[in-house]
């Protein structure tokens, strides 16, 4: 991925969401090119000249301090996640130059002390994934219940291959069109963070050609945090989950995240997951669990 053309794309497509009505500023009417604001309309909101801006929206980020992302950030409207997103941008592209400073690629393992501590939480569903939302870890419950991603996959099991290339995506996720805009929203955060990791480069590549439409969604550059929230899932032996999720970065293990699924006490979706569990539990021991999720991430 080129970092430069990300960061011009990325500004590109920030600023033709904006209006003039959306920026405060006065419209004298008039034909415009472009959807949006012009450049110099971002350089004056951003506090800058309008050469300066058109040389950062044309990849150039050389010099680059944190008051004009701040300027830029706040020119364009941007959330928390996209002003995360342009950092990460101009911080990797600045690394180009220097490569002893580029991130190693994402971790694939998870320490044995964390892989212990997910197998004791058995009432309610983990999943552990890195940053290109490879599965790196589950417990027996998290397993069972993405059973449908591990079951066939080639390694490394993979959330997004799962969502745009398996069609039993589709009847999983009960809101299967608002999950691949998360996954690519997701995929993008982490393409501003790990510009030259071969491995999601690979996946960007593998997904573009084999899906038309998340081809479509990486080129509108949204990004996003994936931190809460509900899933609608719908699960080939309980039926139908409504799940709120929680996610957590790991400090033993940098670069991973994990997710921890749990239903609303009482419902009939805490009721199917109780059954879930019970179904795991007599199809699986705890090593055979174990085992089942070793050769899949391997």
């Amino acid at each position: 991925m080129d970092t430069h053309d990300d960061l011009s794309e990325f500004l590109t497509s920030r600023r033709a969401k904006l209006t003039l009505e959306k920026a405060g500023l006065p419209d004298y009417g008039g034909r415009r090119r472009v959807p949006g604001l012009r450049r110099e309309e971002v350089a004056l909101l951003a506090g800058m000249s309008a050469e300066y801006y058109k040389r950062l929206e044309r990849g150039n980020a050389t010099g680059v301090s944190e008051a004009v992302i701040d300027g830029v950030s706040r020119a364009l409207q941007l959330n928390e996640a996209e002003h995360s997103h342009l950092y990460e941008l101009i911080r990797t592209a600045n690394a180009g130059a220097h490569p002893q400073r580029r991130r190693q690629s994402r971790k694939t393992q998870l320490t044995a002390g964390m892989q212990q501590t997910i197998d004791a939480m058995s009432t309610v569903p983990v999943f552990v994934q890195n940053g290109r939302l490879d599965a790196i870890a589950t417990n027996r419950l998290g397993l069972a219940l993405f059973s449908e991603m591990f079951d066939g996959a080639r390694p490394p099991v993979n959330a997004a291959r799962f969502v745009f290339l398996d069609p039993r995506a589709q009847t999983f996720y009960q809101d299967w069109e608002s999950n691949t805009r998360q996954i690519v929203a997701i995929l993008r955060a982490e393409a501003g963070r790990s510009a030259y990791d071969r491995q999601l480069s690979d996946l960007v590549g593998e997904l573009s050609t084999r899906s038309d439409l998340f081809r479509k969604l990486w080129g509108a550059h949204d990004v996003r945090e994936h931190r809460t929230g509900l899933k609608r899932l719908h699960h080939p032996i309980v039926g139908d989950l409504e799940l709120t999720y929680q996610s957590m970065d790991l400090a033993s293990d940098r670069g991973l995240q994990m997710l921890v699924f749990s239903a609303e006490p009482g419902s009939a979706s805490a009721d199917r997951l109780q059954l879930l569990a019970n179904w795991a539990e007599s199809n699986s021991t705890p090593s055979a669990a174990a085992a089942s999720t070793e050769r899949n991430l391997s």
